[in-house]
Parts: C-alpha cells; sequence; structure tokens
C-alpha cells in the first residue's frame, strides 16, 4: 500500500486506467513506473507511515544552545552565560532555568544536541533547515525568496498530496501567523527563504495565514495579543487589513476576493498558479472544518492561557487545530520582528523575558494537548532554529552566528521521549559525535510521513532531484 497520502490503493493483478495515469501523473515527477510499482509492494513492510502530520516550529535567528539544551555549567565563565540548569526529566539533559514547564514534560521529547550546517547566514540557513538543502545565494548575497530556491518540506508533501488525491477542501501544507520576514522591519518588503515551493512551482507554495502589528515598534510576540488582534486572514483573500476570513464568508463574493488575490500575486506568476489558488482559496472558504480551524477563539480560556497569549503562542494552538482538521505540514515561525529576537548578539532581557518563555510554554502545552487528545502519536514536533549561537560571548554579552553546532527538539509520531541524541564538546561548540545535517533531518521528517527520502522531483529544466538529498534518517530516534 502506498501510503505517500491520504489516499492509499493496493496493486493486485492488473492496473486500472485510473491508475495508470495517476502514475503517468506521478512520473512527472521523476517517479517512475517500476519506481511506483516496488515501492506499492514494499511500503507495508519498509515504510509505514508514523506521522499524519508534522508541526514545525521554527524559532528564527537562531537559538543559543547554551542558553537552551546544551548548557555547560562548568565552562569558563566567558563561555557558560548567565543562566543556569535545572533538574528534568531526561536523564543527562542540562536544560535552562528558563524552560521550566519544558524540564517537566521532558520525557515526551528527544533533543538532538548535534546538527550542524556550513550557511552562516540567516536566510541560506531559514533555506537549509526547511529545504535540506543549501541556497543557491552565496551567504550574505541576499535575504528573500526566487523562483530558484529548493522546495520546502512541506511544498513536497503538497506536490504528492495533489498527486494522489487531487484538490481537498483541507490545505496539505499552511504557514503560521505570516510568512517569514512579513513583520520585521525593512525598507522594502522581506520574505526569507525556505517556506515556498521555489522551482516545483507556486501551485505547491503554502497557503499562508496573516497577522498585523500595532505599528512599527509593536512586537506582538512579546505580549499578549486581544482576540481582535487574532483573526488568522488568508494572505491574498483580505484587500484591507480588517476584511477578515468570516466576513469573505459571509459576503459569499468569491469572484471579487479571488480577483482581488489574482491582482496580488506575482506578476511572474503562471495562470496555472493562479487557477491552482483559486481552487485553494474557493475550497478552504466552503470548509467549515479548516475555517473554524483557524478560529482560535473556539477554544476554551483555560487552554489557550496554558498556550500563551502571546503570537507564538496562540499560532501553536492554532497549529494544533489545523492538524486536527486534516492539515498534513504546518510552519509556526517565530519571527524577528525587532530585527534581533532569538539572533541575540547583543546581551538584553528579550531572551530571558520573552523569547525562552514564550517558547517554554507553547510547546510544553503542545506536547500536554496532543497527548490528552490522542494526536501526540499521529503528530511529528519539531522546534528549532537555523543556527546556534557562538561559545564564546562577545562585548555585550551577545553571542554570534554559529551554524557549525546547535539543537533540535522532536517529539510524537513515535520518536523515544526522554533521550539526547549525539554529543558534543565541553563548549558546546562542536560535535563530538556524528553531526546530524538538515538533509538528515528532512530525510527522517520525510520517512516519518511515508514519503519515501529517496523519491525524486523534476525542475524546470527537467532534471530529477531527490527529495532529500544525501540525506539518511535517523532511525535511532523511533522508540
Amino acid at each position: 500500500m502506498l501510503t505517500i497520502s491520504r489516499g492509499s490503493f493496493r496493486t493486485c493483478n492488473g492496473i486500472q486506467r485510473r491508475r495508470l495515469l495517476q502514475i503517468g501523473g506521478a512520473g512527472l515527477a521523476g517517479l517512475t513506473l517500476p519506481q511506483m510499482l516496488a515501492a506499492e509492494s514494499q511500503a507495508d513492510a519498509q515504510r509505514p507511515r508514523r506521522a499524519k502530520s508534522v508541526i514545525f516550529l521554527f524559532l528564527f535567528g537562531g537559538p543559543s544552545q547554551l542558553e537552551t539544551f546544551d548548557m555547560k555549567p562548568d565552562a569558563p565563565a566567558e563561555i557558560r552565560g548567565p543562566f543556569k540548569p535545572i533538574a528534568s526529566r531526561t536523564s543527562g539533559l542540562r536544560i535552562c532555568e528558563h524552560l521550566p514547564e519544558l524540564a517537566k514534560v521532558s520525557d515526551r521529547f528527544s533533543v538532538i544536541k548535534t546538527m550542524s550546517h556550513h550557511y552562516n547566514d540567516h536566510s541560506g540557513g531559514a533555506h537549509f533547515v526547511q529545504t535540506g538543502r543549501p541556497w543557491h545565494v552565496p551567504i550574505g548575497g541576499g535575504f528573500n525568496v526566487t523562483p530558484n530556491d529548493w522546495p520546502a518540506m512541506g511544498s513536497i508533501v503538497k506536490y504528492f498530496e495533489s498527486q494522489a488525491a487531487g484538490v481537498s477542501d483541507v490545505p496539505p501544507y499552511m504557514v503560521t501567523p505570516n510568512f517569514l520576514g512579513r513583520l520585521q522591519d525593512y525598507k522594502v518588503q522581506l520574505r526569507r527563504p525556505g517556506e515556498t515551493a521555489g522551482w516545483l512551482g507556486r501551485p505547491y507554495d503554502p497557503l499562508t495565514t496573516r497577522i498585523d502589528k500595532r505599528d512599527a515598534k509593536d512586537n506582538p510576540y512579546f505580549r499578549s495579543c486581544t482576540d481582535a488582534e487574532l483573526v488568522f486572514q488568508i494572505e491574498g483573500l483580505g484587500k484591507r487589513a480588517d476584511l477578515s476570513l468570516q466576513r469573505v464568508v459571509a459576503r459569499r463574493s468569491l469572484l471579487g476576493q479571488l480577483d482581488e488575490a489574482r491582482r496580488l500575486l506575482d506578476t511572474s506568476g503562471s495562470i496555472e498558479a493562479y487557477d491552482e489558488f483559486r481552487q485553494q482559496a474557493m475550497a478552504l472558504v466552503a470548509s467549515p472544518m479548516t475555517r473554524d480551524a483557524l478560529d482560535v477563539r473556539r477554544e476554551p480560556d483555560a487552554l489557550r492561557d496554558r498556550y500563551g497569549r502571546s503570537l507564538f503562542g496562540q499560532s501553536t494552538l492554532v497549529a494544533r487545530r489545523l492538524v486536527e482538521a486534516g492539515v498534513r505540514f504546518v510552519t509556526v515561525h517565530y519571527d524577528a520582528v525587532d530585527g534581533y529576537s532569538w539572533d541575540s548578539h547583543r546581551n538584553s532581557d528579550d531572551v530571558k523575558r520573552h523569547l525562552l518563555p514564550s517558547f517554554d510554554q507553547a510547546l510544553a502545552a503542545l506536547l500536554v494537548d496532543l497527548e490528552e487528545r490522542g494526536m501526540l502519536e499521529e503528530t511529528l514536533v519539531v522546534a528549532m532554529g537555523e543556527m546556534g549561537r557562538t561559545p564564546k560571548a562577545n562585548q555585550a554579552w551577545g553571542r554570534n552566528h554559529w551554524s557549525t553546532l546547535f539543537p533540535a527538539v522532536l517529539a510524537g509520531a513515535g520518536v523515544a521521549g526522554g533521550c539526547i541524541h549525539g554529543e558534543t564538546d565541553r563548549q558546546a561548540a562542536y560535535a563530538t559525535t556524528t553531526p546530524v545535517r538538515p538533509q538528515d533531518l528532512s530525510a527522517t521528517i520525510f520517512e516519518a510521513l511515508g514519503v519515501d527520502p529517496r523519491a525524486r522531483v523534476r525542475d524546470h529544466l527537467g532534471r530529477p532531484h531527490p527529495i532529500a538529498a544525501d540525506g539518511k534518517v535517523l532511525h535511532h530516534l523511533f522508540g
């Protein structure tokens, strides 16, 4: 049985015409008939689908390993930092004192301490960890997405989903609360690379929500948000910032709204891309399940308080609602609205007062909430940044870029909880065991979803590319 989507089918003594057409469509992505049949015949034994969905919590800017999950209290003062470790449910885990809720539930997650790549740059790193491929733009050479970017993991999932199941009333891939970079203060509109479909084509971009900030100096990640603010609109469906999805539905004027969305699309987008967008948008607006999933106000106040009323906390709760509705891949961005946030070059109270507490509260609440709903075993949760921080602090007692070593947290979908994977040196500078590369993590995520990491997709020139490059599945993560 092939399990790269919600749809499944068996091969017996023959192939129906409809099935042959499906295989032909998959062949456009570089999957040959023998490959497809081999995948079907072996999938039950070799590739069970552990996860129905993925929630990817992306902490943009690069959280410090030394202030989170790889503390070195015995290192010299200029290395160990101002925070202290506390006890947790995981033997040997030196977790930060400002992550007390995660310490209480560390038996539900595993920590990879040895993530590593060579792209010591925010945009390149964001691209690398969300796609499993290094960015084609040189370090320091750009900020924005390009048509030549590699497809995001969510876009690959969306592609296979559409090949097997066609247009669904539930979008396979969503990004919330905004596309990465939207709230950052730059003179030009910024959209960081990594979350889009790139050369795979605009039809496989994520459906993205939109939340505005109050003014140029506002940071909704660092404060409680009101219900009036937490209307998760679909980017491109509303002409005005105050035109909510509910009002779009109530007006039943899809044509006018979609014409407006068409004008907002990049002029380089194809008619096919627009038609795909229109189908998705119409299905979304017509789907009560998905529409309701975006309304976080339906949740009890007590549960919303557990997640935290910050933008990250409430967006994480929306992600749980989306996967509950059937969305396969949801990315939640913790963006650097102030230009720094997790990118802690300078010492401030933000890490202690806002960043660590809001992350701690949201992730811990998500794991417990999923477990209580019986969803943790079918939902893979990943939390990470695109890099770590230098072991040695700078003069302002901040830490600079360090992509050589950084942590990732994984939970659910059979991931063994209460475990630490990989060892690091005394200064949290280098891995002393084999480092884990972004392509290894992406291969593992695809494997968990039942997607063959060796599958290939073709770019606009017809060249086949493996979806996980040379990534190796981290089988040891699973219990």
